[in-house]
This record gives structure tokens, C-alpha cells and sequence, in this order.
């Protein structure tokens, strides 16, 4: 996380409540973490009271940022072997206290570490719990919070980050991009790249392998093309052509179609090719279905072009029928 977002994190939590929960305190093994708070508190230092609890009491925040299904063992290997290496989770998780009969606080940031945990535990590492710090948040400050933690992570696709922007600026922020840019403490033109990102037809997310593989850059290169209608409706169809194509490799008959390829497919199909230039020189062949040579002058010289293909018998034809009509006329 860079600097300035460590900043803004500390800003998001400085106004909130610290409420733990006492009644966890003769069962529970805290951790201490001091977090440095802003200058107005004049070098104050605040105690953050963790808990370890089962991860199957934890819900995800129905507007998380990450899709929790496309999490699996591979994908979070590194964290599942770093948590079984260092014999605990290092990094607390945020959540916030649900009034749940089946939860007691969903996750706000930290579904990574949900399912590392939750995979251990379900894999014959029992003894592992989830770390979390439990907070009182708003929606608006619970998605500034998971933003703020996320933004510079690889692990969160563009096209996630995307969705989660699109749908706060319509709940949060009135659908006012200035206002919410100014939130987050981001240029309107960096945010307003993602919000279009999140605008793609349905038919192009389906023509990528996964949501995860599709890129910002994909929709601004993807933008001109989707702009006029003589050249959005080949794309469409090719993206609904390549979509087929995913969707029978997801059933497990043929191959996925990789985001480098589909990329490549759409643009040709909405830059179609250029027609072959007429040549501009005369053609001469042995036969009218044999392929000929194209020979053209360019000032005082002669410029004799032809196929790499041909075989010896054309060529020695075409320039027969050149050589006759140059200098036998």
C-alpha cells in the first residue's frame, strides 16, 4: 500500500469507534497494533483491540469489492502457505457486527484471508482461526475502507474495481463522479476510465475467459469501435461468437479462448481489412491460371515483383511472355 494510502486508511478509521467485545477476552489471544493517527491528535497512539474467530461465523459484505467465488486454492496459494509457514494469520481482517442468527460480522476487507483461513481449516489445520478487528462502519465508509486497502493490490481485477465504482457512485455519491473522485482522493479522469470500464456489454465481459483477465485498457481500446454502429455491430457479433467458444470450453468441450486472442478478434472484426492496393504495374503469365509476375518502371529502372511460391515452370513462363511482348512488339 503506498504512503498516501496508508494516510487515507488512518483518516478512514481515526473518526470510528474501537468497540470490542468484552466478553471475548477470556477465551480470545489479542494482538496489539499501533496505528499512527494524524498530526489533530497530537501524537496520541491508539490501541486496536483483535480477535481470533471461526471464519464460518463471517459473512462476506454483500458489496465487497473482490468476487469470493473466483477465489480457489491456487489462486490463493501464496497466502494459505504463508498463514501455514508463520503458524497464524499476520494481518487482521476488517469486519463489522451483523445482527445474524448464522454470522457475527461480515467481512469488509479481507475475503482473501477468509478463505486462506477457511481452506486450512477445512484441510486438517483445524487449530487455525480468522484474525479481524471489528468495526461500527457505514456502507460509504466500509467501501472507502475496502477501497482504500484494495486499490493497490493485482489480485483485484480491474473489471471488480470497476463494478464496485460503478455501483458507489449511484449509491453513494448521488452519481456525482467529482464527489466521489474527491472522496477517494483520485483524478476524475482515472475514475471515470473504470466507470466506463464498467459499462462494457454483457457480450464482451462473456467473450473473456473470466471477469478477473479483463482490463481497463481493454474498454479504451475497445471504446472507438463500440462508439459508431458500423463498426460495434461486427464487434458485438464477434464477441458473442467468441462468448459461444468460452462457454463451450466452461462444459468441458474445447479450449479457452485467451484475453490476448479475443482482444485481437474484435479488433479485426471491427477493423476490417484494407482491400489489396491495384497493382501498378503490368502482370505477365504463362497461362491465365497460372500466377504471373507484376513488372513496373520506376524511372530508368525495371522493377519485377513475384510470388516466393512460384514454381520454376511460372516463372520461366511469365518472363517468356514478358520478354515476348517487350521485345518481340
Amino acid at each position: 500500500m503506498t504512503r498516501k494510502h496508508d494516510a487515507i486508511f488512518d483518516d478512514v478509521l481515526s473518526d470510528l469507534e474501537a468497540a470490542p467485545d468484552a466478553s471475548d477476552r477470556a477465551g480470545a489471544r489479542f494482538l496489539k497494533r499501533t496505528t499512527a493517527i494524524s498530526d489533530r491528535l497530537a501524537g496520541e497512539v491508539e490501541e486496536k483491540t483483535l480477535r481470533w474467530v471461526d471464519p464460518a461465523r463471517c459473512r462476506m459484505w454483500e458489496r465487497h469489492n473482490r468476487d469470493y467465488a473466483l477465489l480457489t486454492e491456487d489462486n490463493c496459494r501464496d497466502l494459505i502457505d504463508g498463514i501455514r509457514s508463520q503458524g497464524q494469520q499476520e494481518f487482521p481482517a476488517i469486519v463489522r457486527p451483523v445482527d445474524d442468527e448464522g454470522y457475527d460480522f461480515e467481512v469488509i476487507c479481507g475475503a482473501r484471508r477468509h478463505f486462506a483461513v477457511s481452506w486450512l481449516r477445512a484441510n486438517n489445520y483445524t487449530q487455525f482461526k480468522y484474525l479481524v478487528e471489528a468495526r461500527q462502519l457505514s456502507d460509504e465508509e466500509a467501501f472507502r475502507l475496502a477501497d482504500i486497502e484494495n486499490r493497490d493490490r493485482e489480485d483485484i481485477s480491474d473489471y471488480e474495481r470497476a463494478l464496485d465504482y460503478a455501483d458507489a457512485v449511484a449509491r453513494y455519491y448521488g452519481g456525482r463522479q467529482k464527489a466521489m473522485a474527491e472522496r477517494l482522493e483520485v483524478s476524475q479522469p482515472w475514475l471515470s476510465r473504470y466507470l466506463q470500464l464498467a459499462k462494457l456489454p454483457q457480450s464482451i465481459v462473456d467473450a473473456f475467459p473470466n471477469i478477473r483477465e479483463i482490463r481497463e485498457r481493454n474498454a479504451r481500446e475497445l471504446k472507438p469501435l463500440l462508439a459508431q454502429p458500423e463498426t460495434s455491430r461486427p464487434v458485438l457479433e464477434e464477441a458473442g461468437a467468441i462468448g459461444r467458444e468460452q462457454a463451450q470450453a466452461r462444459a468441458g468441450r474445447g479450449s479457452f479462448v485467451d484475453s490476448a486472442t479475443v482482444m485481437r478478434r474484435l479488433n479485426r472484426a471491427g477493423k476490417p481489412a484494407q482491400p489489396k492496393p491495384e497493382p501498378t504495374g503490368r502482370i505477365y503469365r504463362r497461362s491465365a491460371h497460372d500466377k504471373g509476375i507484376e513488372v513496373a518502371q520506376k524511372g530508368r529502372k525495371i522493377q519485377i515483383e513475384f510470388d516466393a511460391g512460384m514454381s520454376r515452370a511460372q516463372l520461366e513462363g511469365a518472363f517468356s511472355a514478358y520478354l515476348k511482348a517487350e521485345f518481340d512488339a
